[in-house]
């Protein structure tokens, strides 16, 4: 692992990135009986890549910032060439949300609201106000806009 921090260094990783990596190294090493890396190849890390999607259930990103610590420690540390991984489950890319929900979207929703909260939500939309923007409104009178009645 001193060698992997050195290089690392040399390299200019961020200290953030060098301690993530130490750990999925540590992490795969642990995984496979505490071998040497150098003995273990492909098969080895497909093994370790599918674990954590299927049994830890992990996010995308993170068995890919897996994947990138291992690849490291093959091309730089090691020296040598990892070999054919192959084919392995992948962990599931989350459902993105909407960034901007369309007209006919924000019509429905607001026809689901009522008194107030229909107001108060008709009047974000239309005027772009944020939630506690919203909240902090008060309706005031101006005795101008008040007929008198004689």
């Amino acid at each position: 692992m001193d060698r992997v921090k050195a290089i690392m260094k040399v390299k200019r990783y961020s200290p953030r990135t060098v301690k993530t990596y130490c750990y999925w190294i540590r992490y795969f090493i642990r995984f496979n009986g505490v071998r040497h890396p150098a003995s273990m190849g492909g098969p080895e890390v497909r093994a370790f890549l599918e674990h954590l999607a299927v049994q830890r259930h992990v996010a995308a990103a993170t068995q890919n910032q897996a994947l990138n610590a291992i690849v490291f420690l093959y091309r730089h540390v090691l020296e040598q060439p990892l070999g054919e991984i192959g084919e392995f489950a992948h962990a599931k890319q989350p459902r993105r949300l909407p960034v901007v929900l369309s007209h006919e979207q924000v019509t429905y929703v607001l026809n689901q609201l009522s008194g107030p909260m229909h107001l108060l939500a008709s009047l974000m939309y239309g005027s772009g106000l944020r939630v506690l923007e919203t909240c902090r409104l008060r309706v005031g009178i101006s005795i101008s806009n008040v007929r008198l009645l004689r």
